[in-house]
């Protein structure tokens, strides 16, 4: 464990110790394995897919200590030459190898230029790495402290000038121009160091996850379903495992990451636990699709409370109201006077949605959500998603720090208070499973359709093969073809120029995951010009719409409604045309319609039996709406997400259902069309390791493109 300063002097006794010792292979220079080792391990996370914090961290501390040991190998005069030499070409093994992994994620070549550790994290990691080599360190190095908080700046200083206030609000503050201060807001928490403060935690956290460590269902543990439901208004029965929940919303708990499969009424819980912890003021951001099905559900849930939609400026919302629902999109100009009137809780629906951290829309919910911790204790925080991962376990990195469950670098006090109880480290196996458990014990609530509503409906996804037999199909398998062609040639390249051998069939996985990499983006930066794995896809979208158009035809005449999914606006237009030319009524969900509009859209199909097909935007429609009029769905083109998917499905696949659901995939045979769908499937791998304790084989956190581009080349160099 590293040392705090009680026990500075003991190690320094322990390292005298150590380096008198037998001479070991490394004793010029014992850093250097332990380099070797952790460069490895930040090469294979790369390898799989875009680094986390913690390995972008570990990535930044290799470099620069990388530079302090070289600096030292030369100038000591102790090592003869010849181990100089052998010991700096050691050390440019290892700057190889992170030149090599900057080369597959280029945002990491900045953290080369740096010199120094300037974070905690990274001071802490440094310190780490040189005790394990035997190395004494000044007291000022062992005694690592965090940066004292500053209060959160809600409202950056780019987005000043956009801030609006609307009248309404100016009314508000007038009648009540002071808030009144939460006396019970936390003391200081306390500066007695904990035996866990100096482990680098957050890589052992996301470990205990990514390996499923336990074995069971990532859910904390919930109170009984009560003997008489109190919180149902009249004409309403809430679930049973809703009621769970609210138990424990009843019993104190104020945050969760609520990451019930869709359709299990996540909405309805949200506003119902509002009401218990009277956490009024709430601000509810969410997806601008539901925007009016939020306001609905406040009404219908909690009828003696207000709720106002805010849009554009906000000029018409109802500033006295209890619940403030804001999308994504219009919450930059309004987080001046959001950030003042007292919030008292906060939901973040469809919570993915914020795992990009550099993104500005994450940036504004984490801001927002700091401010009302520092104003309120123990203020009611939840976060909504029935897939909070889409590639990578990292992803929950955001939604830990909305929770205050972490600030990104280490553990916030009360999980570290958690960890520190299990009396484990991170050096320890049982460690895992513990420090999972822990996280879950904070309020992640994880429920499956089929473990909590036995009386919902089955979902089955059927794979519907089609053949695209005329010439577009045909240009299509030429195209993929040429690029399958073009990467072989790239590889062939590069593995000549190495002075190796080709041959047919065999191939350098690094190499071919590096020319794929290059290929991808290539792809992203010329958008729709050429033929890469984007216009294939769209074009294999296309061929196939009118194929899909008709299947939904027949299988509306057979079952009724049906809901038909859709990426491209070019699909979806011929779709239509298609459904009017055979005499069905449709409605359009897409990215361009009001709320309003939508939500009639929305109602005519639930509510008018002539309407017979939805025709859907996959981005647009794939989130927060209720369609279940419908038990079937035609999936006319993959997304390339899982997560996007299941989205979609599961608006026909919810609470109201009575009938079992399938979705139709429409694929195209002998493209890439079958492959990226396996690979669709392969990345549910992630979410049932990590969320449902399922024991699977572990599965690439490539993303789809970069895995469909791996296939490509692979069939390329084994058939040609």
């Amino acid at each position: 464990m590293p040392p705090t300063a009680s026990t500075a002097s003991a190690q320094r006794a322990s390292n005298r110790r150590r380096k008198s010792s037998p001479a070991r292979r490394d004793d010029d220079a014992p850093l250097i394995p332990i380099l070797a080792r952790k460069v490895r391990e930040v090469e294979a996370k790369a390898q799989r897919g875009k680094l986390g914090p913690t390995n972008r961290v570990k990535f930044q501390v290799i470099a620069f200590l990388v530079r302090e040991e070289r600096a030292r190998v030369k100038s000591d005069e102790s090592v003869p030459a010849g181990a100089r030499a052998e010991l700096l070409k050691r050390l440019d093994g290892v700057a190889t190898i992170l030149a090599k992994t900057a080369a597959r994620d280029t945002s990491l070549i900045q953290l080369l230029e740096v010199d120094q550790a300037t974070t905690p994290v990274a001071k802490r990691m440094r310190r780490d790495w040189l005790l394990e080599s035997g190395a004494e360190l000044a007291e000022d190095e062992l005694i690592i402290t965090d940066v004292a908080p500053v209060q959160t700046q809600v409202v950056p200083a780019a987005l000043a000038e956009r801030q609006v206030i609307p009248v309404q609000i100016e009314a508000r503050r007038e009648s009540n121009p002071f808030l009144a201060p939460d006396v019970a807001l936390r003391a200081p928490s306390s500066t007695a160091r904990r035996r866990l403060d100096g482990w680098e935690l957050m890589g052992p956290l996301y470990k205990a996850f990514e390996t499923g460590a336990g074995g069971s269902a990532a859910s904390m543990e919930l109170p009984p379903v009560p003997e008489f439901d109190r919180l149902s208004p009249k004409g309403l029965e809430i679930m049973p495992h809703q009621s769970r929940f609210l138990e424990a919303v009843r019993a104190g708990h104020r945050s969760f990451l609520l990451a019930d499969e869709p359709g299990l009424g996540k909405t309805a819980q949200s506003v119902v636990a509002a009401s218990i912890a009277n956490a009024y003021p709430l601000l509810a951001v969410v997806p601008n699709v539901v925007k009016m099905n939020w306001a609905r559900e406040v009404e219908r849930w909690t009828p003696q409370r207000r709720a106002t939609v805010i849009s554009g400026d906000g000029g018409d919302i109802d500033a006295f109201a209890d619940v403030f629902i804001v999308n994504y999109e219009v919450l930059d100009r309004h987080l001046a006077w959001l950030s003042s009137i007292g919030l008292k809780g906060m939901v973040v629906d469809e919570a993915h949605f914020i795992k990009n951290l550099t993104s500005q829309r994450s940036q504004n919910v984490l801001g927002l959500a700091a401010r009302i911790r520092e104003q309120v204790r123990d203020p009611l925080m939840l976060a909504l998603t029935g897939t909070p991962l889409i590639n990578d376990v990292e992803d929950f990195d955001a939604i830990w720090r909305f929770l205050g469950w972490t600030n990104g670098e280490k553990p916030g006090p009360e999980l570290m208070e958690r960890l520190d109880a299990t009396g484990l480290t991170p050096a320890d196996k049982a460690f895992y499973p513990e420090a999972r458990d822990a996280v879950i014990s904070l309020g992640i609530v994880r429920r499956k359709k089929k473990d909590v509503a036995a009386d919902l409906p089955d979902k089955l996804v059927a794979d519907l093969p089609v053949e695209l037999d005329d010439d577009f199909g045909r240009s299509i398998r030429a195209a993929e073809r040429e690029l399958g062609d073009r990467m072989a040639a790239k590889y062939r390249r590069i593995i000549e120029a190495r002075g190796d051998k080709v041959f047919r069939g065999e191939f350098d996985e690094d190499i071919v995951r590096l020319v794929a990499h290059g290929e991808l983006e290539d792809s992203k930066a010329a958008g729709n010009g050429g033929d890469n794995v984007f216009t294939m896809v769209r074009k294999i979208g296309q061929a196939k719409a009118l194929l899909a158009a008709d299947y939904a035809v027949q299988l509306q005449r057979s079952v009724g409604k049906v809901v038909f999914f859709a990426k491209h606006i070019d699909v979806m237009d011929a779709a239509e045309a298609h459904f009017a030319s055979a005499g069905l009524r449709t409605i359009s969900i897409r990215g361009d319609q009001t709320t309003p509009a939508r939500q009639l859209a929305i109602d005519a199909f639930n509510n008018d039996p002539d309407v017979a097909i939805a025709v859907c935007s996959l981005t647009a429609a794939g989130v927060g709406l209720n369609m279940q009029a419908a038990s079937n769905v035609v999936l006319a083109e993959l997304s390339w997400t899982a997560a996007e998917q299941t989205q979609a499905i599961d608006r026909v696949h919810r609470i109201g259902q009575d009938e079992p659901v399938t979705a139709w995939r429409i694929i195209a045979a002998h493209t890439i069309d079958t492959k990226i769908a396996e690979l669709i499937d392969s990345k549910q791998g992630l979410a049932a390791r990590a969320l449902d304790g399922e024991q699977l084989d572990p599965t690439s956190s490539d993303s789809v493109q970069m895995s469909a581009l791996m296939h490509l080349l692979r069939q390329a160099l084994g058939t040609r």
